[in-house]
């Protein structure tokens, strides 16, 4: 079993607990990004992916990330939200199995790690292109302030190590700036707009929105030996994203993306 497998055998299991959550408190969710291409080409993984994606609306997202955590109990699983872990940075969430830890290529921080789920909030968007240009520079530069002072590189730096823990007037400044982050995610919570847009998404502006129909008609579909939630337009938007989505991608572009490193069972995978 290679790395990229031990990583899926624990994606698996965080993704198995994301499900049984999002049934306890009556919430939905679904596959987005690679997980949703790998979802309808592969029935599962896409093979050389190492990372997994779900969306929530903005209102499912907020729930799960209020009452998961008490449901969680003393389970070996840790909601990393950009509150609950004062070093990481991220405008999503992610799910982290604690009993592994692992390392990510190009983005080394002190935040918590583990073998992870990302969880992304999906937020109402206005129809003005204008109103949008201007909420996504706002976004992408909060998020570029926070990222760069909760000390994420691409390299690991040996004087990093020896830093010692920011005070607590530090600590409460990047809370702030995270704080204002959210705010500018949701500026048009309580408007009427149709559209819906994963922010923080890696894809380009238009490649992660959502109509209010393809965020709420949800179907299922097999992933590896669980069944999950996927948007019924799924074929749309695959194709948005991806082109013709069926397709295989060249053989030197099937390679794992993010993690260099995981550590499990007390052994060390590369």
């Amino acid at each position: 079993m290679d790395l990229v497998d031990r990583i899926h055998q624990v994606e698996l299991g965080n993704l198995a607990k994301i499900i049984s959550l999002c049934d306890q408190l009556s919430l939905n969710y679904f596959l987005i990004g690679g997980s949703l291409l790998g979802a309808i080409r592969h029935q599962g993984f896409i093979p050389w992916d190492d990372d997994m994606d779900i969306g929530m609306t903005r209102a499912d997202y907020e729930k799960f990330a209020k009452y998961a955590p008490e449901k969680l109990g003393h389970d070996h699983y840790f909601l990393q939200t950009a509150y609950s872990d004062d070093s990481y940075g991220f405008s999503y969430m992610k799910l982290l199995d604690r009993f592994t830890y692992i390392e990510e290529k190009g983005n080394v921080n002190n935040a918590r790690k583990g073998v992870f789920i990302d969880i992304f909030p999906f937020d109402r968007i206005p129809d003005e292109p204008s109103q949008r240009r201007s909420q996504f520079a706002r976004f992408k530069l909060l998020d570029s302030r926070i990222i760069l002072k909760a000390g994420y590189g691409l390299i690991e730096n040996p004087l990093r190590r020896h830093k010692p823990d920011p005070g607590p007037d530090k600590v409460e400044d990047l809370t702030q700036l995270k704080r204002e982050r959210e705010d500018v995610m949701r500026l048009y919570d309580h408007d009427q707009f149709n559209f819906y847009k994963n922010l923080p998404s890696q894809y380009g502006y238009d490649h992660e929105i959502l109509s209010g129909t393809e965020i709420s008609n949800l179907t299922k579909v097999p992933f590896e030996y669980l069944q999950v939630n996927v948007p019924t337009a799924y074929d749309s938007i695959l194709t948005r994203m991806y082109g013709d989505y069926m397709s295989l991608p060249p053989e030197n572009q099937r390679t794992e993306k993010h993690i260099s490193k995981l550590i499990m069972d007390n052994q060390v995978f590369y």
